[in-house]
């Protein structure tokens, strides 16, 4: 294939990596190794915060970063360390290897091998920055907002962490809360992109924009206004000042067919207690009630009992909720063939290409993850019921056709989710919901 032009220099993701994976390339090249055939593997030896379970996100992304690794000549230029040769090397580069792995939406535990990349040595291993940057950082928010989603008991979450990211990760915070199972964003971008449903009317800010000729505050000319624009069955925020009198103004001018109250401040659960006694004393009944403000797994499960009818989440999602990475690691594992594996004290890992299964019981309920060789006939499950894990990703450098949508994915982690044993949503410290156990490998 041709040289990448400059004019598609922002489509490239060649320079998403780090100088060793250049380095390592050029000295492959010298001593011959550059073309050796090998496998790499994402794992995680372990789940961040011994949570429960793993959420796999991120995989289409990973698969179009991978076809759009190219160089062009304007980054080449800037690799003013490699030689002549590698150089060389990249500028016709081109991934035409193999790539399997989990479908976007799956669970994954410790030692799961999420994505195996078949490719030679140098092929393969300059993509492992950008893989990680991806599927870390998905990974890590699906997770996060996954727990939530099952704290929120059904009760839709918008997610609104925008400002508390990288704005070009705040798009993929997004979208990888909506995967979990988030109801909409704020983020337009993310919308346009994704197809994510939006979300949003005011902050307080348009609220404080309202005021009389003498200074004072005219919180009803702030909702009048909101109303006339939005109609309605809009949401307004009553904690600018006084929620109660808020409450009141916000009823006086949208009727009780006001769509919905939004608090952001305050001890959320006696608050929407009282808001919601008052909302119904109005005659306001299906009005709902909007609660955000530093929530998380945890504030949301505490809420479960309020009545609160929709959260608002920022910077605990987008933050991956006190991890902000999946701690997923590349490895080399097979080498022309042959199993090797790094043995550091508390690295190790198992050598060899591998793929998975889940088995089940007649209920549903998962009880165990095999992994085997990749290639070797599955192991005997019994009566339980199998599925197979590992699909085909890319096939000699292009993306498999027919791969999940994101919607087909978010049904599917739904659906995951309802596979695990119930002590496996617990929001606890604790050992993963699924054991992983691996046969058939010579260190095994």
């Amino acid at each position: 294939m041709g040289t990448v032009t400059d004019a598609t220099l922002n489509t490239s993701t060649a320079l998403l990596t780090d100088m060793y994976e250049l380095t390592m390339l050029q000295s492959a090249l010298r001593d011959g190794t550059a073309h050796r055939e090998v496998t790499c593997e994402v794992f995680g030896r372990k789940l961040p915060n011994e949570r429960r379970y793993g959420v796999v996100a991120g995989i289409p992304r990973v698969l179009e970063a991978i076809r759009d690794f190219r160089f062009s000549e304007q980054q080449l230029d800037s690799l003013s360390f490699l030689d002549d040769e590698a150089r060389e090397y990249l500028r016709n580069y081109r991934f035409t290897g193999q790539v399997d792995g989990y479908l976007e939406g799956e669970l994954y535990f410790p030692n799961s091998p999420i994505l195996s990349v078949r490719a030679t040595f140098a092929d393969a291993i300059i993509l492992e920055t950008v893989i990680l940057s991806i599927l870390n950082a998905d990974s890590a928010v699906a997770a996060a907002a996954a727990r939530m989603v099952v704290a929120a008991d059904g009760r839709p979450i918008i997610e609104m962490g925008s400002r508390r990211v990288h704005e070009q990760a705040a798009v993929t915070v997004a979208r990888a809360a909506y995967l979990a199972g988030f109801h909409s964003t704020s983020n337009l971008e993310a919308s346009h992109r994704y197809g994510i449903p939006a979300g949003g009317t005011s902050s307080h800010a348009w609220t404080l924009n309202h005021v009389n000729p003498d200074g004072t505050p005219n919180e009803k000319a702030a909702f009048q206004s909101q109303v006339d624009s939005l109609g309605a069955d809009t949401t307004l925020l009553v904690d600018t000042f006084d929620i109660t009198q808020g409450v009141d103004n916000a009823v006086e001018v949208a009727g009780t067919d006001l769509g919905g109250v939004r608090i952001d401040s305050g001890n959320l659960g006696a608050v929407t207690r009282r808001v919601r006694q008052q909302l119904d004393e109005l005659g306001a009944y299906n009005t709902k009630i909007v609660v955000s403000s530093d929530l998380d797994e945890f504030a949301i499960a505490g809420l479960r009992g309020d009545p609160i009818d929709v959260y608002g989440v920022g910077t605990s999602v987008a933050t991956g909720s006190g991890a902000p990475t999946a701690g997923l690691v590349y490895k080399v594992v097979e080498v022309d063939g042959v199993p090797v594996a790094k043995r550091s004290s508390s690295k190790q890992s198992t050598g060899g290409a591998k793929q998975a299964i889940r088995t089940f019981r007649s209920t549903g309920v998962a009880v165990e993850e095999i992994v085997f060789p990749l290639g070797a006939e599955a192991p005997d499950t019994g009566s339980l019921t199998v599925r197979e894990l590992t699909h085909p990703l890319m096939r000699d450098g292009e993306i498999v056709s027919g791969l999940p949508t994101l919607e087909e994915s978010r049904e599917m982690l739904a659906e995951n989710i309802k596979t695990l044993p119930w002590e496996g949503l617990a929001l606890t410290r604790d050992d993963a919901a699924v054991p992983t156990r691996m046969t058939g490998f010579a260190s095994h």
